[in-house]
């Protein structure tokens, strides 16, 4: 690993973050952005990392969106998710994604630094909490899967591809104040928050 990239917005996560790459990677060459925008100008405007740590809740988004950007145009990156969050609604579309690993924030640096390391053995760096949450996952019972209506589909088909709601409106002939509201039902069915999770999951549906 001789590039980094670290997406985080509080300064002393930074730090941490940066100190974990460092004894993992020695001789690492480390960038680090604090909102979406500026790692997309960043990522688009450079050659891409070899590794990039990515926060999630960020002052413009989610960091799913860019764990997305980057498996589109990188698909050697490696990209670790670094979090507060280990609910569902978040590990399973960071993985979706196409994150490798997951981690808390409320390990040591040095539980991270052999978690990244391990990726060199080919061992998925994932908290142990995460990989608990994941086994339960795993383990319940099979249930069938979310039932958008038609609407619904065109809908989420046209936000997942980066279209506005405006747009969309335009486009199906409704008004914009009724995309609202189907955006609305369709964050609630499928249990995102966020355009990006909406676009995974569309995308694992076949939609896009």
């Amino acid at each position: 690993m001789r590039t980094g990239f670290i997406l985080e917005d509080v300064p002393e996560s930074q730090d941490w973050l940066r100190q974990a790459l460092a004894e993992s990677f020695p001789g690492i060459a480390i960038d680090v952005a604090e909102t979406l925008s500026e790692a997309r100008q960043q990522l688009r405007g450079g050659p891409a990392p070899d590794i990039a740590l990515i926060d999630l809740g960020l002052p413009d988004g989610s960091g799913i969106e860019i764990i997305d950007l980057i498996q589109q145009t990188s698909p050697a990156t490696l990209c670790v998710v670094a979090s507060i969050y280990d609910d569902d609604g978040h590990v399973f579309p960071a993985l979706r994604a196409g994150a490798r690993g997951y981690l808390l924030k409320d390990q040591p640096v040095s539980a991270i630094v052999v978690a990244l390391r391990g990726i060199a053995a080919g061992e998925p760096p994932l908290s142990p909490a995460i990989a608990r949450r994941m086994l339960a996952f795993f383990n319940r019972p099979v249930t069938p899967p979310v039932a958008l209506t038609a609407r619904e589909t065109e809908v989420l088909r046209l936000i997942a591809k980066g279209i506005t709601q405006a747009e969309t409106a335009r486009l199906l002939a409704i008004s914009q104040h009724t995309v609202a509201g189907y955006v609305k039902d369709l964050y609630r069915k499928l249990n995102v928050s966020s355009r990006a999770e909406a676009a995974v999951l569309a995308r694992d549906m076949g939609l896009i």
